[in-house]
């Protein structure tokens, strides 16, 4: 009750924050599940094509990433094709450099716009108690000047549920956007690191195969 209470004293601007919260949680929650699944298939796939790619079985490892959808697998597989054609390690590096600028914004879709909602959230309630500042103060001036004190008190205290609820929206927001640009940067280094680690022993072995 007392929630509820809170949350009808504060007026309408309470119900556009409510939305700007909920849209929020749902891209939040939404982007968390989808890049905990990418972060999960990559390790998997990079444990499978790993001990493939050291042993020099490329042609093995190329077959089971033609049959996977992964992102590590979306850029190892621009690699390998290279790998077919040309012998420079430049030009292997270039083909998954250009994969990772297609791969990261796929990464990143959506993410801003969780941090975006928690500043909407802010604002929204900062303009609540604005408005609702002016209409005390209104109200006041045309009050019993012995009830005037008691009546601003009351309704600067219900003003200000909207900064409360505005703020208490965006924290949940900004915490969920940090962990998933934190996620997001995990996921980028382990595929850079895969690159890396790739791009070593191609080189090795056209080393060793060409002199």
């Amino acid at each position: 009750m007392g929630i509820i209470g809170f949350f009808q004293k504060g007026g309408l601007f309470m119900y556009p924050i409510l939305l700007v919260f909920v849209a929020g949680m749902a891209i939040a929650v939404e982007r968390w599940f989808e890049l905990n699944r990418i972060r999960g298939a990559n390790r998997k796939m990079w444990d499978m094509l790993h001990p493939l790619l050291a042993k020099g079985e490329f042609d093995k490892a190329q077959s089971i990433i033609e049959k996977d959808k992964s992102t590590i697998t979306q850029m190892l597989a621009m690699g390998l094709a290279r790998m077919g054609v040309v012998r420079r390690r430049d030009d292997i590096e270039i083909a998954m450099e250009e994969s990772m600028m297609e791969i990261i914004p796929q990464l990143e879709k959506r993410t801003p716009y969780v941090a975006l909602l928690a500043n909407i959230a802010t604002l929204l309630g900062l303009l609540g108690t604005i408005m609702g500042l002016i209409e005390a103060f209104t109200a006041v001036s045309n009050a019993n000047p012995a009830e005037k004190a008691d009546l601003l008190s009351a309704s600067i205290s219900v003003a200000m549920n909207t900064t409360a609820f505005g703020l208490m929206s965006a924290i949940p927001l900004l915490l969920f956007h940090a962990k998933l640009t934190s996620t997001t940067g995990q996921i980028v280094d382990s595929l850079e690191m895969a690159s890396v680690k790739t791009l070593n022993t191609i080189s090795n072995f056209t080393k060793l195969r060409f002199g």
